[in-house]
């Protein structure tokens, strides 16, 4: 009986033995490719294929990927012989520096994300617009513009044109109702519109439609098209506040930003030196 503990580590062991054989044969089993001591496992490939594909597109996709992954090993081979220790070194150094960076700007984007203050007012709007208005001078032309485009084919030709010129809502309302039957058509002439935008639809010169104009009419084999210019700002005019108030939004909200990032840097600087943790000596 005094060997039975001897037997039993004997077969524990072997057994252990066993099982690491069986585990690392089935592991080697799962090996697809391999580059000098590299190595592609069958679960490396898992997911890389869409549902539903057919199998022989399947099989393309999967020897595609192996091929790039064995190009990929054999050129960082290459390149780790091929490269001397200050170009590793160099390349090492801005990887290090392009992590670190990544790190910092991805916890500033928290605090930013928990602590700015996306509010803005109409008074701040209107004051950050003031200040700056010289700097918003347009590159485009802009237009206060309804317009409808119909076919040549259509019955109430009559009372289209009778609903187009009044300035009524109920009028206006009555044309909206058709819309379905109207090729295209624009009946807000009361914000801006890019001038470029509206003689894509058009068959209007530039000239004509920067001209302010009650009712202008046209007619040719594609349809008859009726147009109201109310307002025109041309090329370098101040750009109205309406019309760039989006882009006010997020000059403002990028000057806080910055300005609240650099606050943060104060607060950490500030803390690391009370506690001794930044000391410059």
């Amino acid at each position: 009986m005094r060997f039975l503990p001897f037997i039993i580590v004997v077969v524990l062991f072997t057994s252990c033995n066993l099982f690491k054989m069986q585990e690392k044969e089935d592991i080697e089993s799962d090996v697809v490719a391999t580059v000098n001591t590299e190595k592609l496992y069958k679960k490396d490939l898992l997911n890389l294929t869409p549902e539903n594909i057919r199998k022989e597109d399947s099989i393309v996709l999967i020897k595609s990927f192996i091929q790039n992954w064995a190009i990929k090993r054999l050129l960082l081979d290459k390149s780790k012989k091929n490269s001397s220790l200050e170009t590793v070194n160099k390349i090492n150094n801005l990887v290090k520096s392009y992590k670190e960076s990544l790190l910092i700007n991805n916890y500033k984007e928290q605090l930013v994300k928990e602590q700015l203050d996306t509010l803005i007012t109409e008074e701040e709007l209107e004051e950050y617009y003031l200040v700056n208005k010289e700097n918003f001078k347009l590159n485009e032309e802009l237009v206060k513009i309804r317009y409808l485009h119909v076919d040549n084919t259509i019955n109430d030709k009559k009372e289209i044109l009778k609903l187009f010129k009044s300035d009524s809502i109920s009028d206006l309302e009555k044309l909206e109702r058709q819309e379905l039957s109207f090729k295209s058509h624009q009946f807000n002439d009361s914000t801006w519109t890019q001038l470029d935008n509206i003689l894509l639809k058009l068959p209007f010169s530039k000239e004509k439609l920067l001209k302010k104009t009650k009712f202008i009419e046209k007619q040719d084999s594609i349809g008859l098209y009726l147009v109201s210019i109310k307002d025109v700002l041309p090329r370098n005019s101040i750009a109205p506040l309406s019309y760039i108030k989006e882009t006010i939004e997020q000059l403002i909200l990028h000057k806080r930003k910055i300005e609240l990032i650099r606050e943060i840097e104060k607060i950490i600087v500030k803390d690391a030196t009370e506690n001794n943790n930044f000391k410059i000596y």
